[in-house]
């Protein structure tokens, strides 16, 4: 996922949707696409070792003439754009053979981050004969409207037609003038998607069942939205895997936030903790390093619990004299790794295509209570968050479209009534995990979840080291696609 979530930025009153935006995919270090409200979703996203993919070469890109509008027929909607595209047909049995088609649905990112980093496709293309077909997703990379990125993220008129259900009306045009490029009307298609990709796969299936057959979706927070997941579960996920990993360590986080509050509200005190941090420039206010070591422990939490322990080793390492603001600095320290001076601008906004999304219909509800997680309270107010978004696209959020549109609340009669073929996978140390479905509806209607998984640890490329019960999770999502 790169993560994106819609996180207020605790008592300092900044957005941070920062790790769900680490769609599990990118190559790159970044958060997932939820986590990147306000940064952006490129640090902390997982890295994927294309080297030992044997076949890059194979992956071919291609640009698809999209419709601008598919829901309405002014003169402006008949617009087109390219939109990208990339397939690997190196494994494909073809069209006579009926093989099948595995699709990824792009999210809030560049797809070239996608391609052949997906492992449960492929790594399972040669066995299935698949064809493997990346889209992008309209208004990232450069699938853009309006002759390029400039003229897409103009204003709020040119990014009106940003949206999940233009960007599922995309994905079902493409794959319908693939199958009838290859005359592969009977070859059946399944998509695959992860973190916000895995709430479209879901979201397809249900709007578009005479295209796909079934869908992955990895790591998809369908119940975040609209209410229906207490605000603060994110933030408690994050919490019980640092205490799980340590209860010392867990307890100097959480009463760290106060004392760094009488540093910074002292003579100086800015300066104090810049040079406490070694931060790479003088600290104006305390929200950006606050909002900086917030985000490592979330990335933390999302995507590798060693780096959880990691960080708590480091706090409990100092001797026992040391006051816990040092002991945060020796945190800190060991997050940075060899880096010269902590960077406390890190995770400014790089993707502004998200930023539209969550203040439009997107809005993941996000915040602390006091007392409920190891954060500084903050909790989500909706009304601030709509003065906000307000004030910077001229638009205010449609916070009940998504269930409006899909559905959501009461999901299990919805799915059970309307839905068949989707599988929800999810890691229960992930902290979006509490806005996923963790239980079977029907038989086929299925949720796989892992105790110490994390976000999209199951679509990623296999390893040598990875442990028995991630190899059992894909099995058991390779046999139902099967």
């Amino acid at each position: 996922l790169y993560y994106k979530m819609e996180i207020r930025s605790f008592s300092f009153g900044v957005l941070c949707t920062l790790l769900l935006v680490m769609c599990c995919l990118l190559p790159i270090m970044a958060m997932p696409p939820f986590l990147m409200q306000k940064q952006g979703h490129h640090s902390f996203m997982r890295k994927t070792d294309k080297s030992s993919i044997s076949n890059m070469d194979s992956y071919k890109t291609y640009n698809y003439t999209q419709v601008l509008d598919h829901f309405s027929y002014t003169p402006q909607s008949y617009q087109t754009f390219p939109q990208r595209y990339v397939m690997d047909k190196s494994n494909w049995g073809g069209a006579q053979n009926n093989s099948p088609i595995f699709v990824y649905l792009g999210a809030e990112s560049d797809i070239e981050g996608a391609v052949g980093a997906v492992g449960i496709m492929t790594d399972q293309a040669p066995k299935f004969k698949a064809l493997l077909v990346f889209i992008e997703h309209r208004y990232y990379g450069t699938s853009m409207p309006f002759g390029g990125k400039e003229g897409a993220y103009a204003n709020a008129t040119t990014l009106g037609y940003f949206s999940s259900t233009q960007a599922l009306a995309d994905y079902a045009t493409v794959i319908i003038a693939l199958k009838k490029d290859f005359d592969a009307q009977n070859c059946p298609v399944i998509v695959f998607g992860e973190s916000y990709g895995g709430m479209l796969a879901a979201w397809f299936r249900l709007k578009y069942p005479h295209v796909t057959i079934g869908a992955l979706a990895a790591s998809a927070p369908i119940l975040y939205i609209d209410d229906i997941t207490p605000t603060y579960c994110y933030g408690r996920i994050v919490t019980e895997n640092f205490r799980n990993a340590s209860e010392i360590c867990y307890k100097k986080i959480n009463e760290s936030w106060d004392m760094m509050d009488k540093i910074a509200s002292s003579p100086q005190g800015l300066i104090k903790l810049s040079i406490l941090f070694n931060t790479c420039q003088n600290l104006s206010s305390k929200d950006a390093l606050y909002d900086w070591i917030s985000l490592q422990y979330m990335g933390a939490a999302q995507y590798n619990f060693q780096k959880v322990e990691g960080i708590c080793n480091a706090i409990n390492s100092l001797p026992e004299e040391e006051n816990t603001v040092s002991r945060i600095v020796a945190a800190a320290k060991y997050i940075n790794g060899g880096r010269t001076c902590l960077d406390q601008h890190e995770f400014d906004s790089s993707n502004p295509g998200w930023d539209w999304q969550t203040c439009t219909e997107m809005v993941f509800p996000i915040g602390y209570p006091p007392g409920k997680t190891m954060f500084p309270p903050s909790p989500f107010h909706i009304k601030t968050f709509a003065r906000d978004c307000y004030l910077s696209y001229g638009v205010l959020p449609r916070s009940h479209w998504a269930t409006t549109e899909f559905g959501g609340h009461n999901i299990k009669a919805v799915l059970r009534d309307f839905g068949s073929n989707i599988i929800f996978s999810n890691g229960l140390r992930d902290p979006y995990s509490c806005g996923g479905v963790l239980e079977n509806i029907s038989e086929s209607l299925v949720a796989i979840s892992t105790e110490l998984g994390t976000h999209c640890q199951d679509t990623r490329q296999p390893t040598l080291n990875d442990p028995k019960w991630l190899k059992e999770q894909r099995l058991k999502e390779i046999g139902i696609i099967q």
